[in-house]
């Protein structure tokens, strides 16, 4: 995986919406597109989506977790709530689970680059997650089998890696888990070194991990949602002055996806990027304000939108997201997965949009169809689930963030937006 480093920032005149001046150097870091629900054929992959709900479900369920243990319930979203785990298979029918053969492997690969841990830095691949805050890859104390085709990280052979007195441990619906001791290690990502960085060489690793190509997971969110309740990677540059904004950018994209640390890239998108602040608490990219639009029709109002890099989908609250697809002609529940809606693949909808109070962010049809179910029914990429994130509260993925540039500063408390290249 090629690391572009040291990448001259150019400044960027910014529009009136709170943006961020930049100004420094940065590094970006190429990424793995992410494997999507659809199979090469064109097809809905039924369990891929079955499991990417339920890890969606417990990945922030565990945030809350963590988000109550660092700051109390007070810090929750209005509405929030930590909800039962999930397993898969209550993402699928009877009849689906009965047709479809169910293995212990996941399908998808997440947007992942490469980074270096350790003194001489051995290479990990890693799944970089603005829905979460720690750093962990595995160990060579793992021997779980879903360790078997990962870097490991080898504590004997670094001479920067030190221990600490506390652990790291994830749960999944499943029983299963990601756990292991916390270290603190050098960490370089797009010639971007951060000494000391708090991490998890894991010793246990969830079977839903080993058919992942990545080693592991760089969160990029806010402290409030680690669990380690350290400070996150970017956050620690900054503070250690080895970047001089707390800003990155991503593009996802079928090719030339990136993510740049430091700044943004203004090859990548044109005109200014529109940002909008991160409201309340709960550690995430969340943003408020938002509404979402069916061509001219508005379908709701006052959502609290979090923004996902880990996250395939787009969720919102179920009764939103029926008024949603009832100004889509020929939509109705796809029986099969609770909470998805099939369309006509003929008239896959391309006028679906989130405003935050500036321009319309459409979605494409390309990234509105998750796939067919039939040889004209095609799947959507919103689906309706209560996540426990709170009232009104969406979680928006990459079904989104590949319509757009988006811009994330720790600096000024902001999300934006800009229209790519």
């Amino acid at each position: 995986m090629s690391i572009k480093a040291s990448f001259t920032l150019l400044s960027l005149v910014l529009s009136s919406a709170a943006g961020p001046v930049l100004h420094g150097n940065g590094g970006s870091v190429a990424l793995n597109e992410r494997r999507t629900l659809t199979d090469d054929d064109g097809w809905f992959n039924h369990e891929t989506a079955a499991r990417q709900v339920a890890r969606d479900h417990n990945k922030h369920r565990n945030n809350l977790i963590n988000l109550e243990k660092n700051h109390g319930r007070e810090a929750f979203n209005q509405g929030a709530d930590i909800l039962p785990p999930m397993d898969f298979t209550s993402n699928l029918s009877n009849q689906k689970r009965q047709a479809e053969s169910l293995t212990n492997e996941a399908n998808d690969q997440y947007w992942a680059g490469s980074i270096n841990i350790g003194n001489p830095g051995a290479s990990f691949l890693v799944n970089f997650d603005t829905g979460s805050a720690d750093l962990w890859v595995p160990s060579t104390n793992c021997t779980d089998s879903a360790c078997a085709k990962k870097q490991k990280y080898s504590s004997s052979a670094s001479s920067s890696g030190v221990p600490t007195s506390s652990s790291f441990t994830i749960q999944y619906g499943d029983g299963s888990t990601v756990a292991g001791p916390v270290w603190t290690e050098n960490v370089v990502a797009a010639g971007v070194k951060v000494a000391a960085q708090y991490f998890s060489p894991v010793s246990s690793l969830s079977p839903m991990f080993g058919n992942e190509k990545a080693d592991g997971i760089l969160g990029l969110a806010f402290p409030a949602i680690s669990n380690m309740h350290k400070t996150p990677f970017l956050l620690a540059a900054k503070n250690q002055g080895t970047i001089k904004s707390a800003l990155f950018g991503f593009k996802l994209a079928k090719s030339g996806s990136e993510l740049y640390l430091g700044g943004t890239n203004p090859s990548l998108y044109t005109g200014d990027i529109e940002y909008h602040s991160v409201t309340g608490k709960a550690g995430y990219w969340q943003i408020g304000g938002g509404k979402l639009n069916a061509g001219n029709s508005l379908v709701a109002s006052g959502l609290t939108t979090i923004i996902d890099s880990g996250t395939t989908l787009i969720y919102g609250p179920p009764d939103q997201v029926d008024a949603l697809y009832k100004n889509v002609p020929g939509a109705a529940p796809y029986t099969s997965m609770p909470g998805f809606y099939s369309f006509p693949c003929a008239s896959i909808p391309s006028n679906i949009a989130f405003n935050w109070g500036g321009k319309n962010w459409t979605i494409s049809a390309a990234n509105m169809n998750a796939g067919k179910v039939s040889l004209t029914q095609c799947i959507g990429t919103i689906a309706g689930k209560d996540l426990g994130l709170g009232k009104s509260t969406w979680l928006v993925g990459d079904s989104f963030m590949k319509n757009v540039y988006t811009a994330f500063s720790f600096d000024k408390n902001s999300v934006g937006f800009a229209t790519l290249k």
